[in-house]
């Protein structure tokens, strides 16, 4: 699960931002809360309100763009994926920094690196304990010896097994993380243990998943492999619950080479699926008012495009639709089925851009109390960004699991929590005394300009 998460000059965010999903001292609520690792706890759900334009698709983005040059790397010959602040002259020269602080496999770890376009200056992989802390590795280019890898030659004591590791380290490029290498080369057949490693880099294949609401291909959910029709009732079910009037759906297999998708989402989507290490790798591809659900198989990828049930109101028969002839709620609730079916199993980090696209206010408020029924027993988070003002109340969270985004006039991003920044007592009605201006993340309405306006073009 992540426990923190910082952004250093990314986008609309200048300085350091720190997004922390430890719980504050509040008692309520107490089952949104769970203790992954012995002594360290964290919250199962962070929201985060802001007004358009304010900084949260940025702060998605960075985590996104961390979890992307870990496991994608940087084609040789091309400068690293770098967006600096822009908006003050010293920051496009500035290292960006993304740390995430991670609690898996019953241990706690804080990785991070510092890059810009054409070179990774710091990057470290620490654990850390209740009292102290190990440096895992760390790489410094200001330092006479770039790369301490110490931990990891005790932890593999052949002389062939230090010499690879020395040699493999020193021959990382400039223009790439340690972990990408680890993670792209053969490594793990040349040494004993690389545990530490491999634990961090399996959070970022199959337990960090990051959705934005225009995304053709949603990456890598991770869905128990069932038979079709297994699969069926479950879709056929939520939609049922959710009164969209859809009996149930079918599947199609077809040629997934024969969609006429771009050759580089083919091979991103290859690349995808093949990385995560097991047998329940699962994406669902939207494409030309098309859902398919993509599966991989002994290296082949198999795809089967959903059709959608309706019951005819003449005759005892059904009718099948395309994904495109329904509207736009009923579509993107599609986007979240695959979600639902997949965080009862546990163990994901899901952060998501805009959750509330296109669907009803109770529909968006059901799906979130769904989620805090079926997540008790489970360590599953949810993190996602909202306009939707009616989830800002006690009723439903905790005041740690309230975010605002503000972006300042100098276009400067920064975050709050409100049991940090506010503290609001636990009877007080949040919902109208955020839309009055109370709280950060609303919009900043300016009207003498306007006024300014009118009077120009009387």
């Amino acid at each position: 699960m992540l426990q923190q998460f910082t952004v250093d000059n990314f986008l609309s965010f200048k300085g350091q931002e720190v997004f922390k999903l430890k719980p504050g001292r509040g008692t309520l609520k107490s089952h949104h809360k769970v203790e992954p690792v012995k002594g360290f706890m964290v919250l199962k759900t962070a929201i985060m309100f802001g007004a358009n334009a304010s900084g949260k698709s940025n702060f998605v983005k960075a985590i996104d763009l961390g979890k992307r040059l870990v496991l994608e790397g940087t084609p040789i010959g091309s400068p690293m994926e770098y967006h600096p602040f822009r908006l003050h002259a010293e920051n496009k020269k500035k290292d960006t920094t993304f740390i995430y602080v991670i609690l898996c496999n019953n241990k706690k770890y804080e990785y991070g690196f510092s890059y810009n376009a054409e070179r990774v200056s710091r990057e470290w992989l620490k654990q850390i304990t209740k009292k102290t802390e190990y440096t895992i590795f760390e790489r410094n280019i200001n330092e006479e010896n770039p790369f301490d890898i110490s931990y990891l030659l005790r932890l593999n004591k052949k002389e062939a097994e230090k010499q690879f590791l020395t040699v493999f380290a020193k021959a990382t490029p400039a223009r790439s993380l340690f972990l990408h290498e680890i993670l792209s080369r053969n490594v793990h057949g040349n040494v004993t243990n690389i545990e530490d490693l491999e634990n961090i880099l399996a959070w970022f294949i199959n337990t960090l998943k990051t959705i934005f609401p225009a995304t053709p291909y949603k990456q890598g959910s991770m869905l128990k492999a069932v038979d079709d029709n297994k699969l069926k009732e479950g879709f056929g079910a939520i939609l049922r619950f959710f009164d969209t009037g859809i009996a149930s759906i079918d599947l199609e297999k077809v040629d997934f080479n024969k969609l006429g998708i771009p050759q580089d989402l083919k091979n991103f989507i290859q690349t995808d699926l093949s990385q995560t290490n097991t047998n329940e790798a699962f994406g669902s591809l939207r494409f030309e008012d098309n859902l398919y659900l993509i599966t991989i198989s002994e290296g082949e990828i198999i795809a089967k495009k959903l059709m959608i049930i309706h019951k005819r109101i003449d005759v005892d028969d059904y009718e099948l639709f395309s994904i495109g002839e329904e509207s736009d709620g009923t579509q993107r609730l599609f986007d979240f089925i695959p979600l639902i079916l997949d965080f009862i199993k546990g163990d994901k980090v899901f952060i998501i851009d805009e959750m509330e696209r296109s669907l009803h206010p109770a529909l968006m408020l059901k799906l979130v109390e769904l989620y805090f029924q079926f997540s008790e027993t489970i360590t599953t988070q949810l993190i996602f960004t909202t306009h939707n003002s009616s989830l800002m109340t006690y009723d439903l969270l905790r005041s740690d699991e309230i975010w605002t985004i503000n972006k300042a006039a100098n276009g400067i991003s920064s975050l709050g929590r409100f049991d940090e920044t506010y503290n609001p007592r636990f009877d007080k009605i949040l919902q109208p005394l955020y839309l009055k201006g109370e709280y950060d993340g609303i919009p900043r309405f300016d009207e003498e300009e306007l006024l300014k306006l009118i009077r120009l073009l009387k």
